[in-house]
């Protein structure tokens, strides 16, 4: 119950790991406001099925969209009064074409969900946590913002713009008691990467899904939750500007074909 009392927005909450991420914070007893594009998918995402200990809410939300993320952060303090943890999640890929053939196009979408979004619940979540004096915000980075091959360009530059604001915003909000941390996820099997799983079963490969990854394995959308929910909590009491691979040890070392048994 590390989070009874407080409030917690999730972005890109109708599933996978945000999904896995409301449904841990709610299990720890927040109040949760389940955030999505897709008003329908988050109706199906209530708490009846996330249960948990904390009331929930829904707001659909195009985080691309500043006016947009203001209207929710000030309903869930209207509701609630206060906001304690952001677990900015909300992600879209563009595929992996080479540089060459990149639509400028998908750049711009990918960047406005994948990086503005994030700024602008910064901003906003950020501005009502510093008055309070107290607040965590989590980002979901990824590997692909560390390292090439986890992801096509336009997400994987937006994926390393997350992790340089988690560190800049840390130094904006840090004298206000607000820390600002990011996670930055392996290969999880969500609706973003299906279409990478759904390929590896149908021609009996998943065996090789994460066999380049320290732990052989890839990953579940719960194990990103238990991360996200530990740096959002009064455990990560002195941590702020970080981002923490949750990776399987895919950044750990040298990750080339043929490298790994």
């Amino acid at each position: 119950m590390r989070f009874d009392g407080k409030v917690a927005i999730v972005t890109g909450a109708a599933s996978g790991i945000g999904r896995a991420i409301a449904a841990r914070l709610a299990a720890e007893g927040a109040k949760v406001c389940l955030v999505d594009r897709d008003e329908a998918a988050l109706h199906a995402a209530r708490p009846g099925e996330i249960g948990g200990h904390g009331e929930t809410m829904i707001h659909a939300c195009d985080v691309s969209d500043e006016a947009q993320v203001a209207a929710c952060v000030q309903a869930v303090v209207g509701k609630w009064g206060r906001l304690d943890a952001v677990a900015n999640n909300a992600g879209v890929s563009r595929g992996y074409q080479p540089i060459t053939d990149n639509d400028m196009e998908d750049w711009k979408f990918v960047f406005g969900v994948n990086l503005f979004g994030v700024a602008h619940f910064i901003k906003h979540a950020g501005k009502v946590m510093a008055d309070q004096g107290s607040g965590a915000i989590v980002n979901t980075a990824s590997v692909a913002g560390i390292r090439s091959g986890a992801g096509g360009n336009a997400y994987s530059a937006s994926k390393a713009g997350v992790i340089s604001l988690t560190q800049t915003a840390a130094c904006d909000l840090g004298g206000f008691g607000v820390r600002v941390n990011a996670v930055c996820p392996g290969l999880i099997e969500t609706g973003m990467t299906q279409r990478v799983f759904d390929h590896a079963r149908e021609n009996d490969k998943e065996h090789k899904l994460g066999s380049r990854c320290e732990l052989r394995r890839y990953g579940r959308p719960e194990e990103i939750a238990a991360a996200v929910c530990f740096l959002a909590s009064d455990d990560a009491s002195y941590i702020t500007g970080q981002a923490l691979p949750v990776d399987g040890g895919n950044t750990a070392s040298l990750n080339l074909p043929g490298m790994k048994v």
